[in-house]
């Protein structure tokens, strides 16, 4: 049986990747859907009558969920044809101020959860399959304010830049997705709406368009996918210009 594993999957762009995957992989006979609010996977899965889904309410945060996770696969043995590592977290604040859970949730979530899943996932992934690793433009370059958000998805982008070289001799396709920000709880949650004045003048993504194109990016064997013009020319600037000066105009 084919599956899609889709971490973070309650709300926001979680949400689009699922709607997407249906369009974008017919293949999938069965969603295995993972957050901490089964209430909410249960609506989701509402509003998609005839699809097959598993669900497992899971904190990431507890690692107690890999092993729920390990043992599902193992009974079932499915071949996971599509993996989203979507969840994750960010809070803004500096170093040394406000509550140190924040900072170290973003580590245990955007690192060490995604690590896990992955290495969990990964034996059951067919040739053909495909991981989809959802980073940020904050990996492109360091983050003040947000600095162990924006070091988490570098560590994001690395892995999933590695892992696309170590699994292409299994024609495993891997996708790091570097959106801009979205108007999703993530920035509520974290403490950044109407708290920078950079996320304020910044273009923003819409969470459909970026599923959308991660569904393409990772169908086409994408490395890397960077919604809209603004932020790929951001991604190339940080590339060429020493981060000492590109720090300051990252500053959020």
């Amino acid at each position: 049986m084919k599956i899609a594993v889709i971490t973070g999957a309650s709300a926001g762009l979680g949400e689009k990747l699922l709607e997407k995957s249906i369009d974008g992989f017919p293949e999938i006979e069965e969603y295995w859907l993972i957050a901490r609010s089964r209430d909410k996977l249960e609506e989701i899965c509402a509003k998609h009558p005839g699809k097959s889904f598993k669900i497992l309410a899971l904190d990431l945060c507890d690692t107690a969920s890999f092993s729920a996770l390990a043992a599902e696969l193992e009974a079932e043995k499915p071949e996971v044809f599509l993996l989203i590592n979507n969840a994750g977290c960010g809070y803004l604040n500096n170093i040394g101020d406000g509550p140190l859970d924040a900072q170290l949730n973003m580590v245990e979530l955007n690192v060490r959860a995604l690590t896990a899943v992955t290495h969990i996932c990964v034996p059951y992934v067919p040739a053909g399959g495909h991981i989809i690793n959802i980073s940020s433009i904050a990996s492109f370059c360091p983050n003040s304010r947000m600095t162990v958000y924006s070091s988490t998805k570098a560590y994001v982008s690395f892995f999933s830049r590695g892992l696309w070289d170590e699994l292409k001799s299994r024609k495993i396709s891997v996708t790091a997705v570097c959106p801009g920000p979205m108007d999703t709880a993530f920035i509520y949650k974290g403490n950044i709406k109407g708290k920078s004045k950079t996320f304020d003048v910044l273009p923003y993504c819409e969470p459909d368009k970026v599923a959308a194109g991660s569904i393409k990016a990772a169908k086409k064997g994408q490395a890397v996918y960077t919604p809209r013009a603004f932020f790929k020319l951001y991604r190339v600037l940080a590339k060429i210009i020493p981060h000492s000066i590109m720090i300051n105009a990252a500053r959020t």
